[in-house]
């Protein structure tokens, strides 16, 4: 199995790189069928620490090495992707799911091609569809997971229905906080519910608006004690972010801070993020958090498989 998802992943790249005389052409057609995008969650305790802004200029790192990006803005009522680069999506998930629109026409194509889906109202509905409804909202994501290599998932802020339900139907989450107590005490709380649900899952943890290195790494062993002593999990550490003015000049003038100032410390650590999440990748981490997977225990928990 490890095997023949290396060579899908060996085609998949030789296609990227358009080493187009190395592949056959069932090959081509194999590695359109069988891709799955990546999917990670990110999420957060509270408001305010900067997880949307996080989300957008990570999934413009991706970008920047070569790999595809949709970002989900599933912030019910308060979505901040589109207001953080100034775009006004015209539809949203909801017209997916009334089927007066397709997955593709409801993408808005942010910077540097990545592609944004704005999850409006029909984020709410999501509880409420019927089979047909199902069927016709999995048939557009699949489309998704062949077209896009990750998934960037922005979920509201708190321990609510909604932003559980994303949760718990990923195998990879990034939790944001920041070194206020109130948001390492938010952070432990959405860790402990995740924790509640007694499956496995990859929890990293993000440091936003650290003034220094030690300052992140006290409070990711401070979390990841709590962790390992009271609920039996480590957590992973996934890095941390300076408080860097290139944000808030970022985000008044609408321009993601890695765009705006590539070279600030901020993007730096942006883009050092990025590659330890493309170099950790093994098989074992596709298999586990693909779109297909996502799907199924989004919409059926574990009885049922696409």
């Amino acid at each position: 199995m490890n095997d023949q998802a290396q060579k899908l992943r060996e085609i998949i790249n030789s296609l990227k790189r358009n080493n187009l005389d190395t592949v056959t052409d069932q090959e081509k057609i194999t590695a359109i069928n069988e891709r799955d995008a990546r999917v990670i969650t990110i999420t957060s305790g509270k408001g305010g620490v900067g997880k949307s802004n996080f989300t957008l200029n990570l999934g413009l790192a991706l970008r920047n090495l070569g790999f595809s990006v949709t970002i989900l803005d599933a912030d019910l009522g308060l979505a901040n992707i589109d207001v953080i680069i100034g775009l006004i999506p015209k539809y949203s998930l909801a017209h997916v799911i009334r089927k007066e629109k397709s997955i593709e026409e409801v993408m808005v194509e942010g910077p540097q091609g990545i592609k944004i889906i704005s999850g409006g109202s029909g984020l709410r509905e999501l509880v409420n569809l019927t089979e047909e409804q199902i069927n016709h909202l999995i048939e557009n994501l699949k489309t998704i997971g062949r077209e896009t290599d990750f998934i960037l998932i922005d979920t509201g802020a708190g321990i609510n229905h909604s932003v559980l339900s994303f949760v718990n139907a990923t195998d990879e989450i990034i939790i944001v906080t920041t070194p206020e107590p109130t948001s390492i005490t938010d952070a432990y709380a959405m860790i402990k519910n995740i924790v509640a649900e007694g499956v496995d899952k990859r929890i990293r943890l993000l440091i936003n608006r650290v003034d220094n290195n030690q300052e992140g790494l006290d409070i990711y062993n401070k979390l990841n004690t709590a962790a390992q002593r009271f609920l039996n999990i480590t957590l992973e550490q996934l890095g941390y972010l300076y408080d860097d003015t290139a944000v808030s000049k970022s985000v008044k003038a609408q321009r993601p801070f890695i765009l705006n100032y590539p070279n600030s410390l901020v993007s730096q650590g942006i883009h050092s993020i990025a590659s330890r999440i493309i170099n950790e990748q093994t098989s074992e981490v596709f298999e586990a958090s693909g779109l297909k997977k996502f799907i199924n225990k989004f919409f059926y928990g574990q009885r049922k498989s696409i």
